[in-house]
């Protein structure tokens, strides 16, 4: 085989996954552009730092008003938003009636739960089994008050 139609097959074979590669960075540069213009006034974003906040103002061509505590705004550059969140609707989540839960007392449950623990012993059991495991030290007045254990 001559080598001649080798090297542009080579060539040929090294720019397409450049190339194709190309193409998906710029589409990928164009949603994102997409979604950046289109935030309006309520929408919950994520900027590229990881923070969460809601659309106050998106009047401005290069900038935005972001609600990242309940009175605080920040302006950011629009460029700072990475996605926007999809908030889960209201009534998707099941309301909690406290009402007709059963009342829970916690020393009744705790004793349900492990009726078989010992109670705490008491510091006056204790304290006699303490005297013995520690030396009692006797005073010197040559020393800092106390001398080496024979």
């Amino acid at each position: 085989m001559d080598l001649s139609l080798l090297f542009p097959l080579l060539i040929l074979l090294l720019f397409i996954p450049i190339f194709l590669s190309g193409r998906k960075q710029r589409r990928l540069q164009k949603e994102m552009q997409e979604l950046q213009t289109a935030l309006e006034p309520g929408d919950v974003v994520m900027t590229t730092s990881g923070l969460r906040a809601t659309v106050v103002d998106a009047s401005y061509e290069d900038t935005i008003d972001l609600e990242i505590a309940e009175g605080v705004v920040t302006t950011w550059v629009r460029a700072a938003v990475r996605e926007k969140v999809a908030v889960p609707a209201e009534d998707a989540t099941p309301a909690i009636d406290t009402d007709d839960a059963p009342a829970l007392d916690a020393p009744a449950a705790l004793t349900e739960l492990a009726p078989s623990l010992d109670p705490a012993p008491s510091m006056d059991k204790a304290a006699p089994s303490l005297e013995k495991a520690a030396p009692s030290l006797e005073k010197d007045d040559t020393t800092n008050g106390s001398t080496p254990r024979s």
